[in-house]
């Protein structure tokens, strides 16, 4: 009851926002939700600027919300299909993963962007956009101010690759009688399912491929997301060692830091999936559990925006945004190199 009397207001505020986002989000794809309920809440803090009572459940709906979304997300990974698909693009997703890292982690230096930011624009680029961010942030106790500044940018470069990769596509030579070269190449350079849907589905109907593409990208993305479990695992394990030496929070190695519970119930979604689907059950009886998953992370994103600061947003965007672009640019490179020596087109 205490838990009730201290949050619901906060947390009807985000659902309130979530809903409209959530639907709007449907209809507009390529934008999708998570944009549209960070920028409602966003708009919404620039004028609701003491909240009071609210304050508690939104702070609870932007952490703990946002974790089960990443758990839930599990219940959408057939292991088998993935690992079947991930032999081919696995060395692909593994140099562009690489490439993204590395240009996030110099650019850190060299630019002076701070370390939050810097990471979880890396990772959202190279792994799965907001899934990614959703998954580290809490790892990296990122603010929201730093998970807000990822997403924007993140989202300005998904909506730029589902406008743009089918151009790039048709002008470098592309295979036009089959899916697989695109599907590849849109699953692994870029980060957003919307967007990677997006794009895969304008493949499919300039060429009249039906599904085809848009299977093999959203398979081959998928097998992308799985690499959020390595990720966030090290990153858990450095923060806390870090902590350990600055003697902040923790007197030593604290297993529980460095092991994240929400990814183990992640690994656990997606194993009962694959046993499920491997027994003869139908995949689409875990369809709710991933629509409830892409709705508890819109529910987070309106609640990262109402504890946004959009005029320090502006004012910081631009070492962020050069950031994200660099890390674009070279997993579209990395990608398309490594297509064009694996023979792929």
């Amino acid at each position: 009851m205490n838990f009730i009397k201290k949050n619901w207001i906060g947390i009807l505020v985000c659902f309130i926002i979530a809903v409209p986002s959530w639907l709007i989000g449907k209809r507009f794809p390529v934008v999708g939700g998570p944009i549209i309920a960070i920028l409602a809440g966003m708009l919404i803090a620039l004028v609701w600027t003491d909240k009071g009572k609210a304050e508690a459940g939104i702070k609870w709906t932007s952490k703990i919300v946002l974790q089960t979304a990443v758990v839930l997300l599990g219940f959408g990974m057939n292991l088998g299909v993935i690992l079947q698909t991930g032999k081919q693009s696995l060395p692909i997703i593994i140099c562009t993963i690489g490439i993204s890292l590395l240009i996030a982690w110099i650019l850190r230096k060299v630019m002076k962007v701070p370390a939050n930011t810097s990471i979880l624009v890396g990772v959202g680029s190279s792994i799965c956009g907001g899934s990614a961010i959703a998954a580290t942030a809490p790892v990296i106790d990122a603010d929201d101010d730093e998970v807000a500044q990822a997403i924007s940018v993140i989202f300005f470069f998904n909506v730029l690759a589902a406008i743009f990769f089918p151009i790039i596509g048709k002008v470098i030579g592309f295979d036009t009688a089959s899916g697989d070269a695109f599907g590849i190449f849109a699953g692994t350079a870029i980060n957003d399912t919307s967007s990677v849907t997006a794009a895969a589905s304008t493949w499919d109907s300039m060429w009249n491929l039906g599904s085809e593409t848009l299977n093999k990208a959203v398979t081959v993305k998928l097998t992308r997301t799985l690499a959020i479990i390595p990720i966030t695992l090290v990153l858990a394990a450095v923060r806390a060692r870090q902590a350990a030496k600055t003697e902040q929070k923790t007197n030593g190695f604290s297993l529980k830091k460095a092991f994240p519970m929400f990814i183990l119930y992640f690994v656990i979604a997606s194993i009962i999936t694959t046993i499920c689907i491997s027994l003869g059950v139908n995949a689409d009886v875990f369809a709710p559990l991933k629509e409830l998953s892409k709705f508890f992370i819109i529910m987070a994103m309106a609640a990262i925006g109402l504890n946004s600061n959009v005029i320090k947003l502006i004012k910081t965007g631009g070492k962020p945004i050069l950031l994200g672009a660099c890390c674009w640019i070279g997993i579209t490179l990395v990608s398309l190199l490594m297509q064009h020596v694996m023979g792929i087109w």
